[in-house]
């Protein structure tokens, strides 16, 4: 994986857009596998970070609202049908997509925000920001936002490791494998937290009568 990427790093800045804005449309590397990568091997300095920050963050932003326009052309129902077809091949399950949805519909901008921090749906939410209409400036923002702390988190991560005398390879792994732990959970509480407060209320309910 490390030859291509290098490769594609040969064209500079552009290279890490194009890498950036790639992984946005398709997962492939995962984000955070890519900027701990960037970090140990493209900022030999502070200056050079703080430019694949802004770089990268446009680029994945500049993908988000890519998503944003496509979710915006072909509608809300057309959307909910892309995703129920073919979510399951990009790890998008379409319960997640629409739970999701309706809380786009109470609070967009924070699940804009948040969105960004949660694997698969932080590259295909923006599909439903855009069928559902939301406004378009105060979800570019959220994504700016959002994108600038994830991205922020795994470069300096990854330029703290270069040079630091340990196994660069060996740490980031598991920092990945940490960050796959934390997302993975974040997700099961997604997918079950309502049951489990369902069941909660009812134990306290009966716990209660009796």
């Amino acid at each position: 994986m490390t030859g291509p990427l290098s490769s594609i790093l040969g064209f500079g800045l552009f290279g890490v857009f194009c890498l950036a804005f790639t992984e946005k449309i398709l997962p492939i590397p995962p984000s955070h596998v890519l900027l701990l990568f960037l970090g140990m091997t493209a900022a030999p300095d502070a200056m050079t970070l703080a430019t694949l920050l802004l770089v990268t963050t446009l680029a994945s932003s500049t993908g988000c609202l890519v998503w944003y326009t496509i979710g915006r052309r072909i509608g809300s129902d057309r959307a909910d049908r892309l995703v129920d077809r073919f979510g399951r091949y990009v790890c998008l399950r379409p319960s997640t997509y629409h739970k999701l949805g309706q809380a786009y519909r109470r609070n967009y901008l924070r699940v804009s925000l948040l969105a960004q921090f949660i694997p698969t749906v932080r590259n295909y939410l923006p599909i439903a920001a855009g069928a559902l209409c939301l406004p378009a400036l105060p979800f570019a923002a959220a994504t700016i936002i959002g994108a600038m702390l994830w991205n922020t988190g795994f470069l300096v991560t990854g330029y703290m490791l270069h040079g630091s005398g340990q196994d660069s390879l060996t740490v980031g792994f598991r920092i990945i494998v940490i960050v796959v732990a934390l997302e993975a959970a974040f997700m099961l509480a997604l997918r079950y937290g309502p049951a489990w407060r369902r069941r909660i209320k009812l134990a306290l309910g009966s716990g209660r009568s009796a």
